[in-house]
């Protein structure tokens, strides 16, 4: 069975975190050498029952908050939140978004924007709804696939009694793998698929394209014996197969969750959500093997929750700026 519009009530570029077409080092270093980019962190706050939040940010590191914080959009589709919110500039200059609606949905929420500031209605798409035991559909992501001319969109579901042999290691029963949809036009999507195995519970996958592979952080959400840290995967494929993830490199007995990637030149930085502390983290690294902890160089608004990086440029920035 094939998801479409008219079936779906319709549906929702990653490469970073959520994520738009994320260069190679050298050209990202290059672009930068040319003209000073310009970041956007889209996130949530509370519950998600407020909507989109967005900060901005010219070095990548430190955060103010557009709007005065309040949201740039509320939720209306699903149980009414929007929490997870990726953001991407498509191929077609259109900003595209997807969220998590809902603790329990088999579904997620979907919008576009030409300029951040005014957008289309919103698009519940079931992507589970062919699992009716599906527990949930939780932070979904967005990538761009250049050889395929097409959107990825992925995202965490439990479905019980799938993977036996990890059930038991969740937070009450929950035993999530990564699964997939396609789509070209938001109308029409390919049959939802399993997209990343690891073997244990995994949720909050981001990927990012470097050279010539595919780099994937993501959570290991095993609780029993406690995990909730980030990981690296590649692949020279994004449809896998993928290594075996690599050992930790979230700081040591901190819970943490919703990574996301900017670079900047030759250096790249993953943020974090310690949802524990109530605050968030940051690792460096040139390579994904060595990390560096740069937590105390960074700064947020208060409250920020689970967010994704958006390069955008100067003028889209500016009309944000001036908002009231």
């Amino acid at each position: 069975m094939r998801l479409n519009a008219t079936f779906t009530g319709l549906f929702a570029l990653l490469l970073m975190g959520c994520q738009t077409f994320f260069p190679d080092h050298d050209q990202a270093q290059e672009e930068q050498e040319q003209d000073k980019q310009q970041y956007l962190f889209s996130s949530f706050r509370g519950n998600g029952e407020s909507g989109l939040h967005l900060a901005y940010s010219d070095d990548g590191r430190h955060w103010r908050a557009l709007k005065n914080d309040q949201p740039f959009l509320e939720p209306a589709v699903g149980h009414g939140l929007m929490r997870d919110p990726c953001i991407i500039q498509g191929p077609d200059g259109r900003f595209h978004m997807v969220w998590t609606s809902g603790w329990e949905d088999q579904g997620l929420g979907v919008a576009h924007s030409d300029d951040l500031i005014h957008w289309s209605d919103q698009q519940f798409v079931p992507v589970m709804a062919h699992e009716p035991e599906a527990r949930n559909t939780w932070a979904p992501e967005i990538f761009w696939d250049e050889a395929n001319q097409h959107y990825v969109i992925y995202w965490a579901s439990t479905i019980p009694g799938r993977f036996p042999e990890t059930e038991s290691r969740g937070d009450d029963g929950l035993n999530h793998r990564i699964y997939y949809t396609t789509t070209e036009d938001f109308e029409h999507y390919s049959d939802t698929a399993l997209f990343y195995e690891p073997g244990f519970n995994v949720i909050d996958s981001t990927i990012v394209r470097v050279d010539d592979e595919y780099v994937m952080i993501l959570k290991d959400e095993t609780r029993h014996p406690p995990a909730k840290n980030l990981r690296v995967a590649r692949s020279e494929s994004l449809y896998g197969p993928w290594s075996e993830p690599s050992e930790p490199f979230t700081p040591e007995g901190v819970w943490v969750e919703g990574p996301t990637i900017v670079n900047i030149g030759d250096e790249t930085t993953v943020y974090y959500d310690e949802y524990m502390n109530k605050q968030y983290g940051a690792m460096r690294t040139r390579d994904f093997r060595h990390w560096e902890n740069i937590s105390d160089q960074i700064e947020f608004p208060e409250g920020t929750r689970h967010g994704t990086v958006l390069p955008v440029s100067d003028e889209v920035l500016e009309r944000l700026k001036q908002l009231p």
